[in-house]
């Protein structure tokens, strides 16, 4: 059993997330259950505000504790003692940081567009290649008119640029303001992960079997043609195009080019349909299926236009007449809490009603466990600043060792799952 030690007990823990969601809330409850203090909480909100007003992250901390009154409710921060004592001691601080997942909130993803626009400032030495990461770009006031459209993708490329400018300042902010300070999840590395072109470089330099990508050398694809060019030299007819920093299947393409007759079929989460004249792609919730070309090519060219990484399609084993790949969470270096996803699609993601199992109660053989759990182990030594993440291990339908599909540097909300009777929250605090 893991114990607490009273380092890691009497270091203050700063979260830098979004207050009051799933996320949040369950690492606050796990930090009660284990009788720590509460994690100081600044929103993402506050942090892009301070962005855009050029404050520094000591400045914010301080308005933030002159605002945290008894009557303050929205829950943005918790403990105004606990920021004066991090504001007092600030050379001799050595917290915890802990970055949360930004989504789940539009006001935070319109800032984010906002902040990567092309006319907005930032400090870009997150991004790997910024030509190919800002897609149709919008400036910042059009950003922040955008109105929250259900399920629609706003700007992704434009996105992820502000995500990293966001990273960036946290970590150059932090550094300045306690140089002892040690990030969970080092933002840089979030960075890297989040972009599925980066990520699967990093992984293949450091000998971990990722899918073949149809541009090993992250090449850009313009447009669909591009890629049917990239298909045919490769040779692979069957491919998973993805959008380069979507999460839960947001912009993932299952696509297929017959050899013989060149008809096309894409299965993907992706819709979209014509408004006002304007082509619009969203987020369906569910699988589509498509068999005309126009519609195919359209969505490719999009996807293309924003970036995206595009691999080999390896065939997932099956397990009760349906393929699966594995969610193996990853803390401290050790493989822990485990899910297999289900599915009778090649698209395994939970959240498209598949079926969820516990890797204990999957009844696979010893051997393939320890290998899915190897390779978790094995890919994330390529992040030695981050202490946790979720990766998505898939096993071969033809044997062999398996493949990392993507590492996720939030992946640890994992429902109904235990590892030693904890739960991922708790699991990680007492890693600290």
């Amino acid at each position: 059993m893991v114990e607490i030690s009273y380092t890691s007990a009497s270091e203050p823990l700063i979260l830098f997330g979004n207050p009051g969601n799933r996320r949040t809330t369950g690492l606050q409850e796990a930090r009660a259950a284990l009788k720590l203090a509460p994690a100081v909480e600044v929103s993402c909100r506050d942090v892009l505000a301070a962005i855009r007003k050029k404050y520094s992250l000591g400045e914010l901390l301080a308005r933030l504790a002159a605002q945290s009154a008894p009557d303050r409710v929205d829950g943005s921060v918790h403990g105004q003692d606990s920021i004066i004592r991090l504001l007092a001691g600030q050379a001799d601080c050595s917290p915890l940081l802990r970055l949360d997942a930004p989504g789940e909130n539009f006001e935070i993803e319109r800032e984010l567009i906002a902040l990567g626009a092309p006319d907005a400032e930032g400090d870009d030495s997150l991004l790997l290649w910024p030509e190919r990461t800002q897609g149709i770009g919008i400036s910042a006031a059009e950003a922040r008119r955008l109105q929250e459209q259900h399920g629609r993708i706003w700007h992704p490329g434009q996105w992820f640029r502000g995500y990293c400018r966001l990273l960036a300042w946290l970590r150059r902010e932090a550094a300045l303001l306690w140089p002892l300070s040690r990030w969970m999840n080092d933002p840089a590395e979030v960075a890297v992960m989040f972009d599925k072109r980066r990520c699967s470089l990093v992984l293949d330099k450091a000998g971990i079997r990722v899918p073949p990508a149809l541009s090993p050398s992250g090449a850009a694809f313009g447009d669909t043609a591009d890629l049917h060019t990239a298909m045919r030299e490769s040779g692979f007819h069957r491919i998973f195009v993805k959008l380069f920093c979507g999460s839960g299947a947001s912009g993932v393409m299952a696509y297929q080019i017959h050899p013989r007759t060149q008809a096309e079929l894409a299965v993907t989460t992706i819709g979209t349909e014509i408004v006002q004249g304007q082509r619009v792609y969203y987020n369906a919730g569910r699988l589509r299926r498509y068999t005309d070309k126009q519609d195919i090519h359209a969505i490719l060219n999009w996807l293309c236009m924003e970036g995206i990484h595009a691999e080999r399609w390896i065939p997932k084993a099956t397990l009760n007449g349906r393929v699966y790949d594995v969610r193996q969470l990853v803390c401290g270096g050790e493989a822990c809490h485990a899910v297999l996803r289900l599915s009778r699609s090649p698209i395994t993601n939970l959240h498209l009603r598949n079926e969820r199992l516990l890797l204990e109660e999957a009844g696979l053989p010893p051997d393939t466990v320890q290998s899915i759990q190897l390779t978790a182990e094995a890919a994330m030594s390529a992040f030695p600043a981050s202490m946790v993440a979720g990766l998505d291990v898939l096993v071969p339908a033809h044997g062999g060792r398996p493949y990392v599909l993507d590492v996720n540097p939030f992946g640890d909300l994992l429902y109904r799952v235990k590892h030693q009777g904890r739960n991922p929250y708790e699991w990680e605090m007492l890693h600290l």
